[in-house]
């Protein structure tokens, strides 16, 4: 199966993704995801111009030794913008393969491990009574786990309140998970950590109250935290029996995540701005995370994700793949695929993407129970309507930014 042409496409339906399209001289087609939230072109230019002269004419069998050669070759090793185009390679070649044996994906990854996998979903509010109208909402959609966002008071606009996120390019769209949002330059949003740190707790004292002990609550810190203060929240959570915390600190200070282990019970999560199994190597192997939160689409395909969470497997560490809606359904469906293969499984992130994305799109997996399939679908059961793609053409986005009440610029 030599690939014969390889297509890098750009469309913007609720948002901007980004897909390479491999076709073989025998007429099987691959898709890949390769969408970078915010910084979409730069994994455009990366895959157009320097990756896609390579791969035609190669055995589109060949997918381990094509990975190695795409990683190594080009000396500027990891990152997202290498790691994205390396795993929309890897998940074409993949879906191709898939296809040639006549079967879905996850059986050539060794088989079904479960019969589904469980899935949160995001709810949020800027006041409570909205933020318990959101967890029934997700309830009545069959979600059961859900992460918790909540308003501060004080602050006018953050992360993950979906009454936030409402722009006019999106009119009457609800994001409990802001996408790039459309305009010139970025949306300002304001931080206070102080008065974060002491209203969190309140509120997961509510919803527990309000839904019960059984429910399975998650939280996103969004890496705002220094690790005396990520200690303190995951301290002063511990009576909430949370799931996780997610993104405690910044990721760059790995060693951070010593002290907030020494200090709390509550699991954490980590990795969503990881690339490679090189990004994880210390935290897994001292065991200072529960859940590993990278994406087949940032972290270098099937192949290299499997990679990582293999070695976390060693140490009882799970999988918690990253899959809101700035990973396309390509890349979603290819975390399915490996989330039910894997035996170290531990929880899927959902968010349902909208009806302009579905019909360029188009896909075969299920939801049903709070549980997600990919479907028996040959491949990874994605089918993408170039029509429908064509209608929706790339439009500039960023995602937004944090300061002070001093100016000061936060993380986000």
């Amino acid at each position: 199966m030599i690939i014969e042409r390889a297509e890098v496409i750009v469309t913007s339906p609720d948002r901007n993704f980004v897909t390479l399209k491999l076709t073989t001289d025998d007429g099987l087609t691959g898709l890949g995801d390769a969408t970078l939230n915010g910084r979409e072109l730069a994994v455009v230019s990366y895959l157009r111009d320097h990756v896609v002269p390579l791969l035609l004419g190669r055995d589109a069998a060949r997918i381990e030794d094509t990975w190695q050669f795409l990683y190594r070759s080009a000396y500027w090793r990891r990152g997202p913008v290498t790691m994205a185009a390396i795993a929309a390679v890897d998940v074409a070649l993949w879906d191709i393969k898939a296809k040639a044996a006549g079967m879905p994906l996850y059986q050539l990854l060794g088989g079904a491990c479960r019969s589904g996998l469980l899935a949160y979903g995001h709810a949020s509010g800027k006041e409570l009574p909205e933020l318990f109208d959101s967890v029934r909402e997700h309830q009545e959609q069959g979600f059961r786990a859900i992460r918790i966002q909540s308003g501060v008071p004080g602050l006018d606009n953050i992360y993950g309140i979906a009454s936030n996120a409402r722009f006019e390019a999106n009119a009457g769209v609800r994001y409990d998970h802001e996408p790039a949002q459309r305009g010139a330059l970025p949306t300002e949003e304001d931080w206070d950590t102080r008065s974060y740190l002491r209203h969190l707790p309140t509120v997961f004292e509510a919803v527990r109250n309000e839904f019960g002990p059984q429910l399975p609550l998650l939280h996103d810190a969004h890496h705002r935290l220094t690790p005396i203060q990520a200690a303190r929240l995951g301290r002063s959570l511990e009576p909430y029996d949370l799931f996780w915390l997610e993104d405690c600190t910044p990721a760059e200070n790995q060693e951070a995540l010593r002290l907030v282990r020494r200090h709390t019970v509550t699991p954490l999560a980590i990795g969503e701005v990881f690339n490679t199994v090189w990004d994880y190597q210390q935290i897994i192997r001292e065991q200072l995370i529960d859940y590993v939160r990278s994406a087949v689409t940032h972290t270098g395909g099937i192949t290299h994700l499997r990679r990582v969470l293999d070695f976390a497997a060693q140490y009882q560490i799970k999988s918690g793949m990253h899959g809101p809606t700035d990973i396309s359904p390509v890349g979603m469906a290819a975390a399915l695929h490996l989330g039910l293969a894997i035996h170290n499984f531990g929880i899927q992130e959902y968010m349902p993407h909208g009806a302009k994305t579905n019909a360029v799109f188009r896909q075969t997996f299920t939801w049903d129970n709070g549980l997600l399939h990919p479907g028996e679908q040959p491949g990874i059961g994605v089918d993408l309507d170039l029509d429908e793609a064509g209608k929706y053409p790339y439009a500039q986005a960023y995602l937004p930014f944090n300061r002070l009440a001093d100016g000061t610029v936060h993380d986000w």
